[in-house]
């Protein structure tokens, strides 16, 4: 069983940079694909980004550079670095793996105010 706990996120400028850590657990033996969604107040939830098992990253057009993903393979944490942050970006960003139907993080709110 999969289990995926967030960290990160919170209040910042614009033109700023937050980073969200997204924690595996669970009887996993090997690194898993971890997609970012995020939801903006009253709206639907976007995919982001992704990470594949080998460390491939995607990025949606609207975080090509400027989030970047990583993965620590020894914490099996995966890490969402969002830099030049908009206000377009406030939202809550979810990690997951597997999809709609699988397994999901608890969200984590990003407010880019000035």
């Amino acid at each position: 069983q999969v289990q995926l706990v967030q960290s990160g996120g919170g209040l910042v400028h614009p033109g700023g940079s937050l980073r969200l850590s997204c924690k595996i657990s669970g009887s996993i033996s090997r690194p898993l694909d971890i997609a970012w969604y995020s939801q903006p107040p009253g709206k639907e939830r976007d995919w982001v980004a992704s990470i594949s098992s080998l460390d491939n990253a995607f990025y949606s057009d609207s975080a090509q550079d400027r989030f970047t993903l990583s993965r620590d393979a020894a914490t099996k944490t995966v890490y969402l670095e969002m830099n030049s942050l908009k206000p377009a970006d406030t939202a809550v960003y979810y990690c997951n793996n597997g999809g709609p139907q699988g397994t999901w993080g608890q969200g984590a709110q990003v407010t880019v105010s000035s």
